[in-house]
């Protein structure tokens, strides 16, 4: 059998290869974003509780409504946007399948999707499967912000949609009403249509506000916006996520959802609508929880030789290593984990074309004081 594959630039993403290479070396795993702590014992009761009432088939196809109700309501008390929890709002399993369902409602054969490098690994195979091209425009390579006018200068008849990402995975930069203003203004009397990734939005730094789309009225006209309870509650696992839309964009998003899942694990979605009305102080104090962790391992690297970047949002560290090694980064996270023992992430696994002189890598700090005490030993001795 011959096969002409439909994604000739994908492989095994780098987030599996180099948690495979930890477990093989015995290495601190500072790589993969996740958190290595469970989420509120109240959720966990909750999910324990709907699984033995028999709350065990199958969910609406958009979602628990108490659940979308819940989502609704903190949508309002947050960013002021007050959405119908029937219409637009609609629960995913996880945020990676909202994605594809926002490219796949809206996009179509040779329309042209703007992605800010470096970016999240799925958003181009998205684009590429629904015939789509990816049109990659770089972030600011000092401190991840956006330069509008390169955006703008992107922008052709067949741009037909733009994806933006803040609080900012791999990099921690994160938006700033400037910048919500900026994009309105770019899209203003077009027919390109706006996909949020906001899966950080609870874990953005020092006081300031996250600066969703959904704060403006223009912007939440066109857009997706996509958000993830696994980030938020730290059950990653679980894959629940969801997409708050204008209805007509909702539904198309759902005539693809009904197709990708139909629907998600229903004693979640119970389990996560009674938290979310009975325990809102959890994600009310999340930037206090991960600013404090992100202090933490800021400590723990000083005296080694890597140069710490900015951290405003999301639960990730940049780190420039050029003063410890001349290789690139993907060969310097290779050899971190066989000398040293620390899995990383290469910032270069997130660009069509890195600049070919950046020496950075990314680590996770999601983790408890014990790994990353552990981690920040081993990198410290380099």
């Amino acid at each position: 059998m011959q096969i002409e594959t439909k994604l000739p630039k994908v492989g095994t993403t780098i987030f599996t290869v180099m948690s495979q290479l930890a477990a093989t070396h015995g290495a601190v795993n500072l790589g993969q974003g996740f958190p290595d702590f469970d989420g509120p014992q109240e959720l966990r009761d909750a999910l324990t509780r709907a699984m033995a009432e028999g709350r065990n088939q199958y969910a609406p196809m958009t979602g628990w409504p108490t659940l979308r109700q819940q989502i609704a309501l903190k949508t309002q008390a947050l960013y002021g946007r007050k959405v119908d929890a029937d219409t637009e709002v609609t629960v995913t399993s996880g945020a990676t399948e909202a994605l594809f369902a926002a490219v796949a409602a809206v996009v179509r054969t040779g329309d042209e999707v703007i992605v800010l490098d470096p970016c999240y690994d799925s958003y181009e195979p998205a684009i590429e499967l629904n015939g789509g091209v990816a049109v990659h425009v770089p972030l600011d390579a000092r401190d991840f912000s956006v330069d509008w006018q390169r955006v703008r200068d992107a922008v052709t008849p067949r741009t037909r949609m733009i994806i933006v990402n803040t609080p900012h995975n791999p990099c921690g930069s994160v938006f700033s009403a400037g910048d919500l203003d900026a994009l309105a203004a770019l899209t203003r009397d077009t027919g390109i249509f706006v996909l949020s990734d906001e899966v950080y939005e609870h874990i953005v730094f020092d006081g300031a506000p996250h600066q969703s789309v959904l704060r403006h009225e223009e912007l939440a006209a066109r857009s997706f916006v996509v958000s993830s309870f696994g980030k938020t509650f730290h059950c990653t696992g679980w894959k629940i996520g969801y997409c708050v839309a204008p209805r007509a964009l909702s539904d198309e998003f759902r005539k693809v959802h009904q197709y990708l899942t139909f629907c998600t694990f229903t004693p979640a979605q119970i389990a996560l609508a009674e938290v979310l009305e009975k325990l809102p102080q959890h994600y009310l104090e999340l930037p206090a929880f991960y600013q404090a962790r992100r202090e933490f391992f800021r400590g723990l690297l000083e005296g080694s030789r890597f140069r710490l970047l900015p951290v405003a949002g999301a639960y990730f560290q940049v780190v420039d290593y050029s003063a410890i090694s001349d290789k690139d980064d993907l060969g310097f996270c290779e050899w971190l984990v066989k000398s040293a023992g620390v899995a990383a992430i290469p910032l270069s696994s997130f660009y069509e074309s890195p600049p070919a002189d950046q020496r950075l890598i990314r680590f996770c700090f999601a983790k408890s004081d014990d790994v990353l005490r552990a981690g920040a030993e081993r990198l410290r001795g380099l």
